[in-house]
């Protein structure tokens, strides 16, 4: 059983009530692989959950962009897993490169969150990547090696999480890791997990890879063996979206 491909859009903070509505439509009407080839996951703002959920395409699935590392209580303006899950929401994101570098949060922070979510029944696309300062002094793998190592040291059951790497020097900038430069990372990712985790969570884990990836790149990088998806970020509000979902052809006709 190979791994399905995951494409998940990260609408961050973005959108208007009747904008959110114009994406869910065109994502409504989009001619897509069938659910066995391609799983989708999009990640409006907190306040359009609801509106999103319930006017979305069944088969679609709907992720929260971030969620509190313990149960709620006097935090203000955090939203706890527990919230996510009475909402019905199944997806989470945790660790994005944004929120690391802008508002601090550790590679051990983000482990607790990841344990926390999964621990509430949520699944998790956690993210992990190096800033160019890191790529040009070589230290990449040392990089995304600590990011996964703190979550891996609160994890066990990986089967409910989707590993993302997101060089943050790709993201929004229109420079995009070339299709060899994400193959080795993924493949050194799936290196450290056969030997710090197992054999068969390095096999069966999804890594999926997110920087400006567009529907013109979006084949060509759906095209490496160990790149199992996309998370999208710009792209997942236009159209194109559709034809990056549609990139998961590549992996069912390899």
């Amino acid at each position: 059983m190979g791994r399905k491909f995951f494409v998940g859009g990260n609408w961050k903070c973005n959108g208007t009530s009747e904008e959110v509505k114009k994406i869910v439509s065109t994502l409504n009407a989009g001619q897509v692989p069938s659910e066995d080839v391609v799983e989708v996951v999009v990640s409006p703002p907190f306040v359009f959950l609801q509106l999103v959920k319930s006017s979305l395409r069944p088969e679609f699935h709907v992720a929260a962009q971030n969620c509190w590392v313990k149960k709620g209580g006097a935090f203000t303006g955090e939203v706890s897993a527990e919230m996510l899950v009475n909402l019905g929401i199944p997806w989470v994101i945790i660790g994005h490169s944004e929120r690391r570098l802008i508002l601090n949060e550790s590679n051990e922070f983000v482990g607790d969150k990841v344990a926390y979510a999964l621990s509430q029944g949520l699944k998790v696309i956690a993210c992990v990547g190096e800033t160019l300062e890191q790529r040009e002094s070589g230290s990449t793998m040392d990089v995304v090696a600590a990011q996964t190592k703190a979550i891996a040291d609160k994890v066990s059951n990986w089967s409910n999480v989707v590993l993302a790497y997101e060089p943050v020097w790709a993201i929004g900038t229109g420079k995009v890791a070339s299709p060899a430069q994400a193959q080795e990372v993924h493949l050194g990712l799936r290196k450290w997990l056969e030997v710090n985790t197992s054999t068969e969570v390095a096999a069966t884990t999804r890594i999926i890879y997110g920087g400006s990836v567009t529907a013109a790149n979006c084949k060509e990088l759906a095209g490496q063996p160990d790149v199992d998806g996309f998370l999208v970020g710009g792209a997942s509000l236009k159209p194109e979206f559709i034809d990056i979902i549609k990139s998961a052809e590549v992996k069912k006709n390899a």
